[in-house]
C-alpha cells in the first residue's frame, strides 16, 4: 500500500486495523489464509455488518479485497476468496459547509494582539482560501509557500505534489503571523515548519481541531465545524461564484472528478433556498 499504490498514512493505517480484525475473526475459526472459502468470507461480511456503520463496513470489506487479491497475484494463494465480493454503493452526505457570514465570524474570534491569535488566524486564513487538507496544511513548511506569487505547494494524497493558489487576505496573514506569532512560538528554534505550536512542535491534527471547535463555539455557530468544514466551504463559495469543476477538481487534489462533484449538489441546494426566499412565488 505504501510502496506500490503510494496510499496516504491514513489510510495505510485504517486498512491496518481492518486486516488485523479480518485475522483475529479467521483466527477465532481456527482458519488461515490458505483455508478460506467464498462462504467464509460471506459470514466474516455478516460479522462486519452486525457490528459497524455501513461506511465502515464498505472500508473493510475494500480491505479484505485488497489484501486477498494481494495474496493470489503473489502466488499465495490459488484462489480468491473474495473476487466476487461487492463493495457496497454507499449514498453521498452533504459535506457540512458554513456561509461567507459564518466564515467571517469564524475569523473573528482569534485575537491577533497574540501570537497564538496571529498563528490561528493565519492557519484558518490559507485553510479556507486554499481548499487544503487539516494534514497538508500542518505539514506545510516555509519554504512550501512563495508569499509574492501567491501560491503554496503541497503533498496530498498519493505522494501527489499540486501548486494551489491563495488570496491577498490570506497572505497578509501569514505574513503577520511570521514577522510576529511564529518568531515568538519558534524563539529560540530552528523548526522548518510553517505552524507551530507552544513547544516549537508542528501543529497537530487535533490540536487545530480543538482550535476551530472552540472558535466556532465562540462565534456561536450551531452547527458542527471540523477543520474540512472550511475546505468544504472552499469548494462550495468557488462553484457558486460561477468556478469550473475542472479547476476546483485540481486545487482540491481529487484524483476522480466525480468526488468534486458532490459540492455542485450544494449549490445546487443553496440556489433552491435562495430562490424560496427571494422569489415573489415560491
Amino acid at each position: 500500500m505504501r510502496v506500490e499504490r503510494g496510499l496516504a498514512e491514513n489510510t495505510v493505517s485504517a486498512y491496518s486495523g481492518d486486516l488485523v480484525e479480518l485475522a483475529k475473526f479467521f483466527e477465532n475459526k481456527d482458519l488461515n489464509p490458505f483455508d478460506i472459502s467464498r462462504k467464509s468470507i460471506a459470514d466474516y461480511v455478516s460479522f462486519l455488518r452486525k457490528k459497524h456503520s455501513p461506511r465502515s463496513v464498505a472500508r473493510k470489506i475494500s480491505a479484505t479485497k485488497m489484501f486477498f487479491r494481494f495474496l493470489a497475484s503473489e502466488g499465495l494463494i490459488k484462489i480468491d476468496p473474495a473476487r466476487l465480493l461487492e463493495t457496497p454503493h454507499l449514498p453521498r452526505s452533504l459535506p457540512d459547509v458554513l456561509n461567507i457570514e459564518q466564515i467571517k465570524q469564524l475569523l473573528a474570534q482569534p485575537d491577533s494582539t497574540k501570537a497564538k491569535g496571529q498563528r490561528d488566524n493565519a492557519m484558518i486564513e490559507l485553510l479556507y482560501a486554499s481548499g487544503l487538507r487539516v494534514s497538508e496544511l500542518i505539514n506545510l513548511k516555509i519554504q512550501d509557500v512563495n508569499l509574492e506569487a501567491g501560491f503554496l505547494r503541497t503533498m496530498g494524497k498519493g505522494s501527489k505534489e499540486r501548486l494551489v493558489p491563495f488570496g491577498e487576505k490570506a497572505r497578509k496573514a501569514v505574513i503577520a503571523y511570521i514577522q510576529g506569532g511564529r518568531a515568538m512560538l519558534n524563539k529560540g528554534g530552528n523548526s522548518p515548519y510553517l505552524f507551530l505550536n507552544f513547544r516549537k512542535k508542528p501543529m497537530t491534527r487535533q490540536g487545530f481541531w480543538k482550535i476551530i471547535k472552540k472558535y466556532g463555539k465562540d462565534a456561536g455557530i450551531k452547527k458542527k465545524i471540523t477543520p474540512h468544514s472550511l475546505r468544504h466551504s472552499f469548494a462550495s463559495h468557488l462553484l457558486e461564484r460561477g468556478a469550473d469543476l475542472r479547476a476546483v477538481q485540481v486545487m482540491l487534489g481529487h484524483e476522480d472528478i466525480s468526488t468534486t462533484q458532490i459540492y455542485t449538489h450544494v449549490t445546487r441546494e443553496r440556489l433552491k433556498e435562495l430562490h424560496e426566499k427571494c422569489h415573489p412565488r415560491p
